[in-house]
């Protein structure tokens, strides 16, 4: 979950960061009420968006006329097909040099790594070489594998201190707050010597925020989804049938505009299998990663909710080979969901491809009403197919 710039900022300046202070305005007038100290000034539209100064989204002002203007020009706009609700204008710094710096999630590595480059800005990607270690994530309290970092990218003397400073800073919020990403681009180096983060971008670990209560209620994070706006109706009831019951994973939910309701899972497997129903022309109605173990009522509850929505009449339903989930019990659970509609299981579901654990009793659960079923000899690719074509499609 990505959070707003001004939200971002909040973090940092409470982790102890060097931050720029702005003033966040939601309306014309309130530019009025903008403190003299902050012009000159750079109003910049709050959108959950990266490339804001390219699209037209940072504006420098140099008086209050200009600030004014600025404000009014950016609110109600649209940018990067989000809108413009609230601005932040922050004091214009006098600049000596800009860096970057990152902690983010590595797949790969298992574990978080820091990231550095000596060009920081709008530019970031295609300047210099970015400079990158693995942190421990148990001890982030040590400056030594930022030193480390940043002297192999030629920082030193008392500059070195001050960066390594602000990493251990950013390793620490990392931790404790659950991030998945946490960059300053640019932290700045004023005229005067100080560091300064000029912007900053953070994202959260959504399932890790009831640990972050203070926050959700702070910022209204729930229905937040990130960069694609507020949740729909469809995704936030998704979320509350996974909430309901801690058995499995059975709600992560992204809607789409097709017809056919997916019921997928197993990894990299639910992404396969949502691009193999596209690329053989299916149109699905949404993304949906089960798994886990999901009882039966959260995935009885999940395809009521899936055919419940106007123009989606068929589901399939589709995961890798499943060593922690019950094929049965995912079986038992679509089932019931659409005889609990009123509508025949084997009209409604197009494939059933969930090879596995009690994979003997899922399919004769199948077989009772008629549903096409496929074991592990069917890819995924062909099971999308399946789905795709109609019912028994070989």
């Amino acid at each position: 979950m990505r959070l707003f710039e001004h939200e971002a900022k909040e973090l940092l300046r409470g982790a102890g960061v060097p931050v720029a202070e702005g003033v966040l305005v939601q309306n014309t007038g309130q530019a009025e009420t903008v403190p003299d100290a902050v012009l000159p000034g750079v109003v910049k539209a709050q959108v959950l968006s990266g490339g804001r100064m390219k699209a037209g989204g940072v504006l420098f002002t140099a008086d209050r006329a200009e600030l004014r203007s600025a404000v009014g020009r950016l609110l109600g706009s649209e940018l990067k097909g989000h809108l413009v609700e609230r601005v932040l204008v922050d004091a214009q710094a006098q600049v000596a040099k800009e860096y970057y710096l990152g902690i983010t999630y590595d797949e790969t590595a298992k574990g978080p790594v820091a990231l550095f480059t000596r060009g920081g800005g709008v530019d970031v990607e295609e300047g210099d070489e970015v400079a990158r270690v693995q942190i421990p994530l148990l001890l982030p309290q040590s400056p030594f594998r930022f030193k480390e970092l940043l002297a192999g990218a030629g920082v030193s003397g008392r500059l070195l201190g001050r960066l390594s400073g602000i990493f251990t800073r950013l390793a620490i919020l990392f931790r404790d707050r659950d991030c998945t990403l946490v960059e300053i681009n640019p932290l700045a180096i004023t005229s005067g010597g100080d560091p300064i983060a000029l912007d900053a971008h953070i994202e959260l670990d959504e399932d890790a925020l009831f640990r972050h209560q203070d926050l959700v209620e702070r910022w209204s994070l729930a229905g937040r989804t990130g960069e694609v706006g507020p949740r729909s109706t469809l995704e936030q009831r998704a979320e509350e049938i996974d909430s309901a019951d801690h058995r499995g994973v059975a709600g992560r939910m992204v809607e789409f505009p097709g017809s056919l309701g997916l019921l997928i899972g197993g990894g990299g497997a639910s992404l396969t299998a949502f691009d193999a129903v596209r690329r053989h022309g299916g149109e699905p109605a949404n993304y949906c990663e089960i798994g886990g173990n999901p009882s039966v009522w959260k995935v009885k509850e999940l395809t009521k909710l899936l055919l419940g929505r106007d123009g989606v009449d068929k589901v399939a339903v589709i995961m890798n080979v499943v060593s922690n989930t019950r094929v049965d019990l995912v079986a038992r659970g679509v089932v019931k969901g659409i005889l609990e509609l009123g509508l025949d299981p084997g009209k409604v579901i197009t494939i059933f491809r969930i090879p596995g654990a009690w994979e003997q009793d899922g399919f004769a659960i199948l077989r009772k009403y008629g549903v096409p079923y496929a074991d592990r000899t069917v890819s995924i690719d062909e099971a999308a197919r399946r789905a795709v074509k109609g019912k028994g499609a070989v």
